[in-house]
């Protein structure tokens, strides 16, 4: 009870700010690039740290812990270093399909995957 109570605590605040930006939201416009940013900015860098820090906690297991312990902590570490890469994975692929929609409908700024048009090097008119 006391896990599921910190839990939802910490989801509240994490969405806190979300509810109170979603007073501005006007249009579908508006509502596609609130979520594409939402996914960008807050959901894709805590999935990359979870992952990362899972997959170091799995090396740790495995290469240090591994060493000193049994076959069962070396199992252990290589689970946990599987399911990092799995994150690193979910990250990608989310991030890849959030800039696909991105691209296809329009949502956010225009300027294109390079970032808009050169501004130095060589320009061929």
């Amino acid at each position: 009870m006391k896990k599921a109570l910190t839990i939802s605590s910490l989801v509240t605040l994490l969405a806190l700010p979300l509810v109170s930006s979603a007073a501005a939201i006007n249009n579908l416009n508006d509502v596609g690039s609130f979520i594409i940013s939402t996914i960008n900015n807050i959901l894709v860098p805590i999935i990359f740290a979870i992952a990362f820090i899972v997959f170091l906690w799995g090396a740790f297991n495995t290469f240090i812990l591994g060493a000193s312990g049994g076959d069962d902590v070396k199992e252990k570490g290589k689970n946990l270093m599987l399911w990092g890469l799995v994150g690193f994975f979910v990250m990608v692929s989310v991030w890849g399909l959030v800039n696909i929609l991105t691209g296809t409908f329009s949502f956010g700024n225009n300027s294109g995957p390079a970032g808009g048009a050169p501004t130095s090097g060589l320009q061929i008119h």
